[in-house]
Parts: C-alpha cells; sequence; structure tokens
C-alpha cells in the first residue's frame, strides 16, 4: 500500500524508533524530549519537519485533539479514539469500525492513500454528570 520514494534518513529512522516505543501516542514535543533524552542531538523544529516528511510517506499518523494539541503514532498501529470534548479523555477503540470498507475506485483512481483517521467527538460520563449539576 505505501511506496516509500527514499530510504529514511538516520533522523527520521530515530523517529520511528521512538514512536514504536511508545505505548500509545505521543506530542512533538514529547518526542523531542525522549529524543533528547535518549542522546539524540535533534533540535524540536527538525522533529516537526521529520514527522511531517515521515506522514508524507505514510508511515506515521497525526491526531489533533480538540485542545489543538497534535499526537503522533505509527501508522502500522491502527487505534481510533473516542474523545471527550470537554475533559480531553480519550479512550481507545478495539477495532476499527471501517477497517474493511470500500473506497470508490472512480474517486480515488488518482489518489495514493496511505492512511486513514477516525475520530468520535462528544461528551464522556463524568463531564456529562458534572454538566447536569450545574
Amino acid at each position: 500500500m505505501v511506496q516509500q520514494s527514499a530510504p529514511l534518513t538516520t533522523r527520521q529512522n530515530q523517529i520511528m524508533e521512538e514512536l514504536n516505543s511508545c505505548a500509545d501516542e505521543i506530542s512533538g514535543q514529547q518526542l523531542h524530549r525522549a529524543l533528547i533524552d535518549g542522546s539524540s542531538n535533534m533540535g524540536l523544529t527538525t522533529v516537526y519537519r521529520n514527522l511531517r516528511i515521515l506522514q508524507q510517506k505514510g508511515l506515521v499518523r497525526c491526531r489533533n485533539l480538540p485542545t489543538g494539541e497534535a499526537l503522533y503514532s505509527p501508522v502500522s498501529r491502527d487505534h481510533h479514539h473516542l474523545t471527550c470534548v470537554d475533559c480531553g479523555q480519550t479512550l481507545i477503540l478495539n477495532s476499527c469500525p471501517i477497517e474493511n470498507i470500500k473506497l470508490p475506485k472512480t474517486q480515488t483512481k488518482n489518489f495514493q492513500l496511505l492512511f486513514h483517521t477516525l475520530e468520535f467527538f462528544g461528551i464522556c460520563k463524568d463531564c456529562h454528570q458534572r454538566q447536569k449539576v450545574n
């Protein structure tokens, strides 16, 4: 499905290794700190630039929270989420509800699909209860 145009650079490999070692998604700043702690001398701008390149190669996905924070994970980790728009609590869905969906070939014939994202937004039980009280 994904065609890599060029081999990954040393920095891109370092980023992929760190993303793969994380249990869940990670922000660009958290990733930067983890790389620095791991003796990788990489600036924050370099981290974000390479995350964008890795997205374009179809290796990294980015999920934006309602707060505006962006979280990154490897595409191979096909997680989808339920996110509370009030407190930001996120729950991972156990499976991908659209995994076997077929897209119309006429609409995708000039488009190389790399990955997909799926998110559901709502109010968690605790926030809903709190809102009812107020």
